[in-house]
């Protein structure tokens, strides 16, 4: 007998539907900010099924890039919204900044704010991070709630790069200790200095999207799996499960991470959270059997196999 899987079987085929259409329903959107080259197109594609983009609007890439606004690309019910890099002119970048504060001051139909996360990409080969410090101080975070300052996440991509391409293991995809140490001392860097420009505490992550050129392989993600539970905490709750659908089902892009945690389990975890609060909408009797069953080591695993093969499924059947 499997508690788990005979109380998911007690959810009649209307409850089902319901359950995905509403999951379907509901949007996700991502504000990208990053400059030229730091890799915006290579950590969406690698993090997400990409099959709703189309092939001449990828994120980062513009055929006449003076002229480029803010764009946004639909994959189903995932939106990422790509803003264009500043430094090009004074001009240019003021009117970058206006763009980026009316995104930030929209409101979804239910009156709440339309970006779910605002996700800073930084190329954690560069020394010079001003910019970037200067948008959220003077943009960013006056253009959000207090309570929605927590929906912004700092990630240092291009970690394999980050002492040009030295002390990095490319036998086991992995940086050795002399570059940990650098890419720490990065995090902390930026961590301090936004600490000290406006009171807020961030944990900046370190990865690498990988490489991929012409269809091949270069290089593999690394703390892909750790980017994504950074991603779903900072998400709110409902849209967890929304944007499960879209995570890329390529494995191996979520292998190679610092192990300091259990990544995976975490984002299953905060994924299947996320499907309870859908399931108490059509049922709350099921809902109070399956968060009960949850609570027992022996059946959470199943029940964690069990959401995510329903989440699946509704990625196939679009």
């Amino acid at each position: 007998m499997d508690p788990a899987r005979d109380t998911f079987k007690t959810l009649s085929p209307e409850q089902l539907r319901r359950i995905r259409d509403d999951i379907r329903a509901t949007k996700i959107n991502v504000l990208l900010v990053g400059g030229t080259g730091v890799g915006k197109s290579s950590t969406i594609n690698a993090l997400f099924e990409n099959d709703g983009l189309e092939a001449t609007a990828k994120i980062g890439q513009s055929a006449k890039p003076e002229t480029m606004d803010i764009s946004h690309h639909e994959m189903g019910n995932l939106i990422i919204w790509d803003t264009p890099g500043l430094g090009d002119s004074p001009e240019k970048d003021r009117k970058h900044q206006n763009e980026i504060i009316s995104l930030l001051q929209k409101k979804d139909d239910k009156g709440q704010p339309l970006i779910d996360l605002i996700f800073l990409i930084l190329d954690a080969g560069s020394r010079d991070f001003s910019s970037a410090f200067t948008l959220i101080k003077d943009i960013i975070l006056p253009n959000l709630h207090h309570a929605d300052r927590d929906r912004l996440l700092i990630g240092l991509n291009q970690a394999d790069q980050a002492m040009k391409g030295h002390y990095w293991d490319r036998v086991n995809n992995r940086p050795e200790d002399n570059l940990i140490e650098r890419l720490e001392e990065l995090v902390k860097t930026v961590k301090d200095r936004i600490k000290a420009d406006t009171d807020l505490n961030v944990e900046p992550i370190y990865y690498s999207a990988g490489c991929v050129m012409d269809g091949e392989v270069l290089s593999h993600p690394y703390n892909l799996q750790k980017l994504l539970s950074f991603i779903m905490d900072r998400l709110p709750k409902k849209k967890r499960a929304a944007i499960a659908s879209h995570i890329n089902e390529d494995e191996k892009n979520f292998e190679i991470n610092d192990d300091k945690e259990n990544y995976r389990e975490k984002v299953e975890k905060s994924i299947f959270s996320s499907l309870l609060g859908y399931i108490k909408e059509v049922s709350l009797e099921v809902f109070q059997q399956v968060k009960e069953i949850a609570t027992d080591p022996d059946n959470i695993k199943t029940a964690l196999t069990l959401a995510a093969r329903f989440l699946g499924n509704i990625a196939r059947k679009k």
